[in-house]
């Protein structure tokens, strides 16, 4: 028997190709809601005086669902976008509309799935349908329990390579022909409005299915797959990474679709180590979804997952100083001159600007990786705070803390200072003008 009316809460599953919770719903319901919530809270002050989302990862997530919407309307569907929390929308259509079904993802995220356990217990008749629509493998795939996820990537990765799980990773679902209409009257109540979209566009990152399927095919018909390897750790060139990750990010491109596009491109023009390093970027990723579900509100603690208590403080001026581009160091100024001007930031870049928060200006880890949530236009929960802690040494990292050499990671990455100039890098600076209260020590240069 058809369930009457299901609600599909999409999070970062912002796409119908290859949707299992479309796919799903589309076969179990009579009528259907898909449902996207902007939770506001997303948009105010959290503990770092941040905000989770920043203007630009904002105005990819919205090109991302205006993109999807348009798609859903050729399914005979519609995107209902709430400026609410996922426990009020959900509850107000349940009333409104006598859902009896709802569909959604196992997220890695503590607090997404908080919300969903939430609304388990506050709603025990509805069917409850948690869909695995993130990840290269399903969790019953994997080779151990998720309490015994091993404590490092290398660990994991032999694993999975030693049970030959490559080639056990499910085959990506079509997009559903047609989906069930929406129940009538499902726009008929004044809603509030959504956050205004402020940041300029990026020229080439732009959110949604669309665009992502047009950087999946121009990136692999350039050849540049087969030397990934080679130009990974480029700081600024558009064609010397792939650049998936943003559309991975809000789930506007499937990780099993762009894995098939890969596996497409090596049978077609060779296998390679570089070829072979995409795919260990993507177990790297995978990694991470399963340590954000394994450990939970570990991810975000000071003393990480190992419960070690890291020799930082907080200094309110190096804190500033770091996230203007305004310290000591040109290599990373530029980073983040870069990040804060376009959302972006290369593997590199991020790597260097989290060595020098953490070791050359002695800041707590979890505001830097709480001005990363903020900024990036691809962040992902588990990648962000997990590859936080693994630079602090309070994460997955056996060797505890990574500390890059910032002046020989200048020769070797930016010989010729064309990305420091490009980035406006050089200025006038001195550490602690300010103390940890604010005041002032001496004045600025």
């Amino acid at each position: 028997m058809k369930h009457r009316v299901g609600i599909v809460w999409l999070q970062n599953e912002l796409r119908t190709d290859d949707n299992p919770l479309l796919c799903k719903a589309a076969a179990e319901c009579q009528q259907l809601i898909v449902l996207y919530c902007a939770n506001p809270k997303w948009f105010d002050a959290n503990r770092y005086g941040l905000r989770s989302i920043g203007e630009r990862r904002w105005r990819f997530i919205w090109e991302s669902l205006t993109n999807l919407d348009a798609l859903l309307q050729q399914l005979g569907q519609q995107l209902l976008v709430l400026p609410q929390s996922p426990l009020h929308a959900i509850a107000e259509l349940i009333t409104a509309h006598n859902v009896d079904a709802l569909y959604y993802a196992e997220h890695p995220g503590v607090y997404e799935r908080t919300y969903a356990e939430l609304l388990k217990r506050r709603y025990p008749l509805l069917q409850h349908h948690a869909v695995c629509s993130q990840s290269l493998w399903e969790q019953q795939q994997l080779p151990f329990t998720l309490a015994d996820l091993p404590d490092s990537f290398s660990k994991f990765r032999r694993q999975l390579e030693q049970n030959d799980l490559r080639d056990a990773i499910p085959a990506p679902l079509s997009s559903p022909r047609q989906l069930p209409p929406p129940p009538a009257g499902l726009l008929a109540v004044p809603r509030q409005p959504l956050p205004v979209v402020t940041a300029p566009q990026h020229p080439q990152f732009v959110g949604g299915s669309h665009a992502a399927y047009e950087q999946v095919q121009a990136y692999f018909a350039s050849g540049a797959a087969s030397t990934y390897k080679e130009t990974r750790n480029a700081l600024d060139s558009w064609s010397d990474s792939t650049k998936f990750s943003a559309w991975l990010a809000d789930g506007s491109l499937s990780v099993r679709r762009l894995h098939q596009q890969l596996l497409n491109y090596e049978q077609q023009q060779g296998a390679n180590e570089s070829t072979y390093w995409i795919f260990f970027e993507l177990m790297w990723r995978e990694y991470f979804h399963w340590y954000g579900r394994r450990h939970g509100r570990s991810l975000f603690a000071f003393n990480g997952i190992r419960q070690q208590r890291p020799q930082t403080s907080f200094y309110a001026g190096r804190w500033q100083q770091w996230c203007s581009g305004t310290t000591p160091f040109p290599i990373v100024n530029a980073c983040m001159n870069q990040l804060n001007a376009t959302g972006y930031l290369s593997n590199r870049g991020r790597q260097l600007v989290a060595s020098c928060f953490v070791h050359e200006l002695q800041l707590d880890w979890r505001y830097g990786a709480a001005f990363f949530e903020q900024q990036l236009i691809d962040y992902d929960v588990s990648s962000n705070w997990g590859n936080w802690q693994y630079l602090a040494g309070v994460g997955a990292d056996p060797r505890g803390h990574r500390r890059f050499d910032l002046d020989k990671q200048t020769r070797q990455y930016d010989p010729n200072g064309d990305f420091i100039a490009r980035w406006h890098g050089k200025v006038e600076a001195t550490l602690d003008w300010v103390d940890a209260a604010d005041w002032p020590i001496h004045p600025p240069k």
